[in-house]
């Protein structure tokens, strides 16, 4: 939808250098963008850039002198700016209340008149879908649980018996939300399973990615609270609890009963160990592990980065004679203390 950019400045309380009444329908990076599309620059790397885009306006955290000659929005925070001015432009689609001949929904269920349900979604006795829900084809919602309003549930989700669903959601393709957690006992005869009673409760705003899986807690609930953001294929464990505004990158994984702090940042495929603390405003780069507790807001970081391999199998090779190495050291130590004795 387009719009002006003195409107769009209105909107994203920005101010706009150059040509006011210029108008914008869509996005487009630095590189490509052409007359009518509106740019962003928040990395100052490709400040060169500006000179030479096509683009009607690019969105900039203060005036750049230098390239007078493009349209500017200055704000704050022009990431952020983007975001919004997206959302007007490409707005999404009304959702058409009703529900699917195809659809499945027992009797005892309550779905809000205003709710869309598509084909073969299954909405199981008890369970409660709010106001303006849009639910996909082909979801499972499970028995007595808990969709808020606004939220938007994509196809082929399992949403599990119990399981609370804030308002505003999303909920991707293929996420599962409530299936039992990893909890077995072992005996001689193998391992017993271990009755998963708790549920998961989710708050408003949270996003759940792609294939990424929520488990419902052993004894008590797993919560994910208000603004958390799950990537895809994420694993969070029974009894686990992420705080507000949170965001998990693809792969992460949080081990059982652990607890992430509010404002966290989890990198790609970072694991989080079972039964650990981690305090606010915390980030995990990606592919790190943690294994104990973080008491302290700041960065952390495990594992090594990618090097050539003539290079790795060296730092291997060194590391297999690093035992050697300290025998020898401890045995040096042992005879000068014994020299100077």
């Amino acid at each position: 939808m387009a719009s002006t950019l003195e409107k769009l400045a209105e909107h994203v309380g920005g101010k706009v250098f150059g040509t006011a009444n210029v108008m914008i329908d869509s996005v487009a990076t630095l590189t490509n963008a052409k007359q009518g599309q509106i740019s962003f620059l928040t990395n100052p790397l490709y400040r060169s850039q500006l000179s030479t885009t096509n683009a009607s306006a690019v969105i900039v955290e203060e005036f750049v002198q230098d390239a007078e000659k493009v349209n500017q929005l200055v704000v704050k925070n022009p990431h952020a700016a983007y975001a919004k001015i997206t959302q007007i432009l490409y707005p999404q689609q009304a959702i058409q209340a009703g529900i699917d001949a195809k659809a499945c929904v027992d009797k005892h269920s309550q779905v809000d008149k205003s709710a869309s349900i598509g084909p073969n979604v299954i909405i199981e006795e008890g369970a409660v879908i709010g106001q303006g829900v849009c639910i996909k084809a082909n979801s499972f919602i499970g028995r007595n649980a808990h969709i808020g309003d606004n939220t938007i549930v994509y196809p082929n989700v399992s949403i599990m018996h119990g399981v609370r669903i804030g308002q505003r959601c999303i909920i991707y393709p293929s996420a599962v939300i409530g299936a039992d957690g990893f909890g077995h006992a072992y005996q001689e005869t193998g391992w017993l399973k271990i009755p998963q009673v708790g549920t998961v409760i989710v708050g408003d705003d949270v996003e759940v990615g792609s294939g990424t899986c929520i488990d419902r807690g052993a004894i008590e609930d797993t919560i994910i609270e208000d603004g958390v953001k799950l990537d895809n294929q994420i694993q969070i464990a029974h009894n686990v609890r992420i705080g507000r505004n949170s965001l998990l990158a693809g792969g992460a994984g949080v081990s059982g009963s652990s607890t992430v702090g509010e404002n966290c940042l989890l990198g790609g495929r970072a694991g989080i160990a079972g039964h650990l603390n981690i305090a606010d405003n915390v980030v995990v780069t990606g592919m790190s592990l943690v294994t104990k507790s973080i008491e302290q807001a700041g960065s952390y970081s495990s594992g090594i980065p990618a090097e050539p391999t003539r290079t790795w199998r060296r730092y291997v090779g060194r590391f297999k004679r690093l035992e050697g190495l300290f025998k020898r050291v401890t045995e040096c130590e042992k005879l000068i203390k014994e020299q100077k004795d």
